[in-house]
């Protein structure tokens, strides 16, 4: 009886991680459409939450995934990808992907801005692979409220929130690749 219990709670898991992994595949876009996607997500932000628009100006650089995608039935997983810009300028592309464990269920997209404040943040990132660690947090803006941005070892992180259904968003834990732009 146990090892039935444990079948059907462990097939329903695997389908749904396989699903959602290959959606997040065929969701990927080319350079130009994911270029577009991130001035877009850039404008939002500016726009809908201008206390956070100066922050484009005075980091160092920034990393926008426009399009994150975020599935969980007790194991999560996000998978996104985004653009980096150095001083304003596009110098790469960057992909997102994240894994966790724990009592969730549900499904959300947002847009995620990672704020480099100083140089030496933003050459660490263009390193190749970054990960944010499990004590990352990010700000998540929500129409009405202000919040500060706090930097941590170098790094702000705004969500924006786009659609689905879902308890919460963490971000700590998250491993990112970077390639410069050809």
């Amino acid at each position: 009886m146990m090892n039935i219990m444990n079948k059907k709670w462990y097939l329903p898991v695997i389908a749904f991680l396989i699903i959602g992994l290959a959606g997040c595949g065929s969701m990927q876009k080319t350079g130009d459409e994911l270029v577009a996607d991130s001035r877009d997500a850039k404008s939002a932000i500016e726009q809908d939450y201008p206390q956070f628009a100066d922050l484009f100006e005075t980091s160092a650089g920034y990393a926008i995934f426009p399009n994150v995608g975020k599935g969980a039935y007790i194991i999560g997983g996000s998978s996104g990808n985004g653009t980096v810009y150095e001083n304003g300028n596009m110098i790469g592309y960057a992909n997102l992907k994240e894994l966790d464990v724990g009592l969730q269920a549900g499904g959300k997209a947002f847009v995620e801005v990672l704020f480099f404040e100083n140089q030496q943040a933003l050459e660490e990132f263009k390193r190749g692979t970054y990960e944010l660690g499990a004590n990352a947090s990010a700000v998540i803006l929500e129409e009405g409220i202000s919040r500060d941005v706090d930097f941590q070892d170098g790094v702000a992180v705004l969500t924006m929130p786009k659609a689905g259904a879902m308890a919460g968003i963490s971000v700590g834990g998250q491993r990112f690749d970077f390639h410069p732009a050809e």
